[in-house]
């Protein structure tokens, strides 16, 4: 006879810890790049979400740039920066271990610039074709 383990109640609950780490690795990684870091491909960074592994010992950081920016100068930058946020981290946040640091470049603002430029294409099309008949 075999269970099935996915039913509600079974196995170990997913512990919040995780998320409450992330967001408050979010907000210090922030505060570092505005007051601390003075490299000029940072300039226009911002973080938006970080995803840390159960462990707490690897976290992903994702980060956007305004339309345009360059996403791999600014991903060099902080790659060479990682040892001064991680230090930082350390410094500042209470953990037994403070975690790798891994950047990602996101494409949200991409992906809304795109999708924006579909709903205005779309509003053309609907234009014309209502002015032309």
């Amino acid at each position: 006879m075999e269970f099935d383990f996915t039913l509600p109640g079974l196995g170990k609950p997913q512990s919040s810890r995780p998320k409450r780490v992330a967001e408050a690795i979010k907000n210090e990684l922030s505060v570092l790049l505005l007051r601390e870091v003075a490299d000029p491909r940072l300039v226009d960074v911002s973080f938006s979400h970080v995803v840390i592994a159960p462990d707490l010992k690897q976290a992903k950081v994702y980060f956007v740039l305004p339309v345009g920016g360059d996403s791999k100068k600014a991903l060099q930058g902080l790659k060479k920066a990682r040892g001064f946020f991680r230090s930082r981290l350390a410094k500042a946040m209470n953990l037994r271990y403070t975690p790798d640091l891994v950047f990602y470049y996101d494409r949200v603002n991409e992906e809304v610039n795109r999708i924006d430029e579909l709903f205005l294409e779309i509003d053309r099309e609907r234009r014309k074709d209502d002015g032309g008949d």
